[in-house]
């Protein structure tokens, strides 16, 4: 696929085929993979509500945003559906260093016939927006107000944007697309985890069609995802221990519920431990290293309890002793 700006899909695939989802919606899908299509990730397990809800964002063009918790792969979710539709896509990431002029363009100097002469650079989203492109606003509720109101603009379906300094109107391509992940549902930080984030103009929220929530995967599903990312950890006693450390990973995310603590273990950090595992072939040491040391100093004897529960012995005995991890 050479001109990206002319593309569009030219078939449409069933659910059911593409995802394994009992669904008889139908999605479209380019048949040549773009630079810009992500690689599919083969050891990924979609949710099928959120799943669904991304299609209808693909398919008739709404604007979704996929709510959660940090770790449950909500950019991935919407990138990995894009990558089996071979549906270009763009991942930007709201931190504060985005600015105005990032999204819009701006005046730059280039040489032209060895002359230096003043050429307007389109932003990243009237660049987007004249292509068949997924445009994934990352981060979105620790965007800047003023980065907000320009990506207003293109929140209605078939909303337009002008770029005041070149006197013209953009169109959006009849493929564009627009998605949007936040930890929050733009309320800012209320319980003291996500610092940096804002609290967002309601006019705003209200135009996004669909609000998806993805949780973490159920305890089965998970042990599934780790040993598929740290293969060396499948065999019988390596899935007992993958086993014991997503249960200390549900303990921390009840105690996080019932205000017990003020962090979580997320599937990216028993990813992370198991990794480390294969490092320093001690899981008490891996788990020091890899979640306990992040934790509040007056919470560790809490998570250290947890720890005790899965693992049967204490985590300073475990750590001292060398241990060979499986």
């Amino acid at each position: 696929m050479t001109d990206l700006m002319n593309a569009k899909p030219d078939k449409m695939q069933s659910v059911r085929t593409l995802f394994g989802i009992d669904s008889d919606l139908e999605v479209p899908t380019f048949g040549e993979r773009a630079d810009h299509v992500p690689e599919i990730d083969t050891a990924y397990r979609f949710n099928p509500d959120v799943t669904l809800a991304i299609l209808a964002g693909f398919t008739r063009n709404r604007r979704v945003m996929v709510q959660g918790l940090h770790g449950t792969g909500k950019s991935t979710h919407i990138e990995q559906v894009a990558a089996r539709l071979n549906w270009p896509c763009l991942r930007v990431n709201l931190d504060g260093h985005v600015s105005r002029l990032d999204l819009v363009g701006k005046d730059a100097i280039v040489v032209r016939d060895g002359l230096q002469v003043t050429e307007f650079q389109e932003g990243i989203v009237p660049w987007s927006l004249q292509r068949p492109v997924a445009l994934i606003f990352d981060e979105y509720d620790a965007g800047r107000p003023d980065v907000m109101f320009v990506i207003q603009r293109i929140l209605e379906r078939e909303g337009s944007f002008t770029l005041l300094d070149q006197n013209r109107v953009i169109h959006p391509h009849p493929y564009f697309r627009l998605f949007a992940t936040a930890n929050t549902v733009g309320l800012g930080n209320l319980d003291g985890m996500y610092h940096g984030t804002q609290v967002l103009n309601h006019a705003q929220i209200d135009r996004w069609n669909i609000v998806a929530k993805l949780d973490y995967l159920p305890h089965d599903e998970e042990v599934r995802i780790i040993l598929a990312r740290v293969p060396g950890k499948d065999s019988e006693k390596g899935r007992k221990l993958i086993d014991a450390m997503v249960e200390v990973a549900d303990l921390t995310r009840k105690g996080f519920a019932a205000g017990d603590l003020s962090t979580l273990m997320s599937p990216r950090t028993v990813i992370t431990w198991a990794e480390n595992c294969e490092i320093f072939r001690n899981p008490a040491r891996a788990f020091r290293l890899s979640f306990l040391n992040k934790c509040d100093e007056a919470e560790r004897p809490i998570v250290a309890e947890y720890y005790q529960r899965c693992f049967g012995e204490e985590l300073d005995e475990s750590y001292q002793r060398t241990q060979e991890a499986p």
